[in-house]
């Protein structure tokens, strides 16, 4: 077996496992088994759990981020000096990820899952790798969103961008599943692309709306009459 076939083998394995149990609880032994492989091979390849975790987003990742980066290139000069709009900004990230080749039909669904369960689970060694390793595109992200929310305090602006991402991260996540839904009960057609069309002004809606309302009381632990 070709050295990067047995390398993407125990990616796909591990991916796949990662994804439906969660990371805590998917072994060493699962994904070889998964992949067909011995667990020399993965202490070969990969060295730890850790490194392999590392492994399967940057192999999402690093090309995402060099699509990312082409695409905001290319609004900046398309704007002309100017601040792109929240919009334009939200779609340059969302159109990266839907357009970029994929290694099947479900990868995109797969890594958002992986994604939320970054920062649902006890994974500080990722998050730390994450931030490492693609803090530039990613940063370059936050900026421009600072830029198109000038009337956003840090903190409202942070509140705003964890809705965003639990959104975007349960509906790519589920996009399988609710396009079933949509043929099942509504008889339409839909793709991935087109939920992220419909998405983005939904986030960016978001990220602009009113300042937070008043509570009402039942919230606050009075019982309203």
């Amino acid at each position: 077996m070709a050295q990067s076939d047995t390398v993407d083998r125990i990616l796909d394995a591990a991916e796949e496992l990662f994804a439906e149990r969660g990371f805590s609880e998917t072994s060493l032994r699962m994904i070889t088994s998964k992949a067909k492989v011995n667990l020399a091979a993965v202490n070969y390849h990969f060295g730890s759990k850790n490194a392999l975790i590392h492994a399967v987003f940057a192999r999402f990742l690093s090309p995402f981020s060099a699509t990312l980066e082409t695409a905001f290139d290319e609004l900046e000069e398309k704007c002309q000096g100017n601040p792109p709009t929240l919009n334009q900004t939200l779609w340059a990230l969302t159109e990266s990820a839907v357009r970029m080749p994929q290694r099947n039909e479900k990868g995109i669904s797969i890594f958002m899952r992986l994604l939320g369960l970054a920062y649902t689970q006890s994974q500080g060694h990722l998050r730390k790798f994450l931030e490492q390793e693609y803090n530039e595109p990613f940063g370059r992200f936050m900026r421009l969103l600072k830029e198109a929310t000038p009337e956003l305090s840090s903190v409202d602006r942070y509140w705003r961008i964890q809705f965003m991402l639990g959104a975007t991260a349960f509906t790519m996540s589920s996009s399988d599943a609710l396009i079933g839904i949509l043929e099942n009960k509504l008889g339409v057609e839909t793709s991935v692309e087109e939920i992220a069309a419909r998405l983005v002004p939904f986030l960016a809606a978001g990220m602009k709306a009113p300042d937070k309302i008043l509570m009402p009381p039942s919230i606050k632990g009075v019982t309203v009459a």
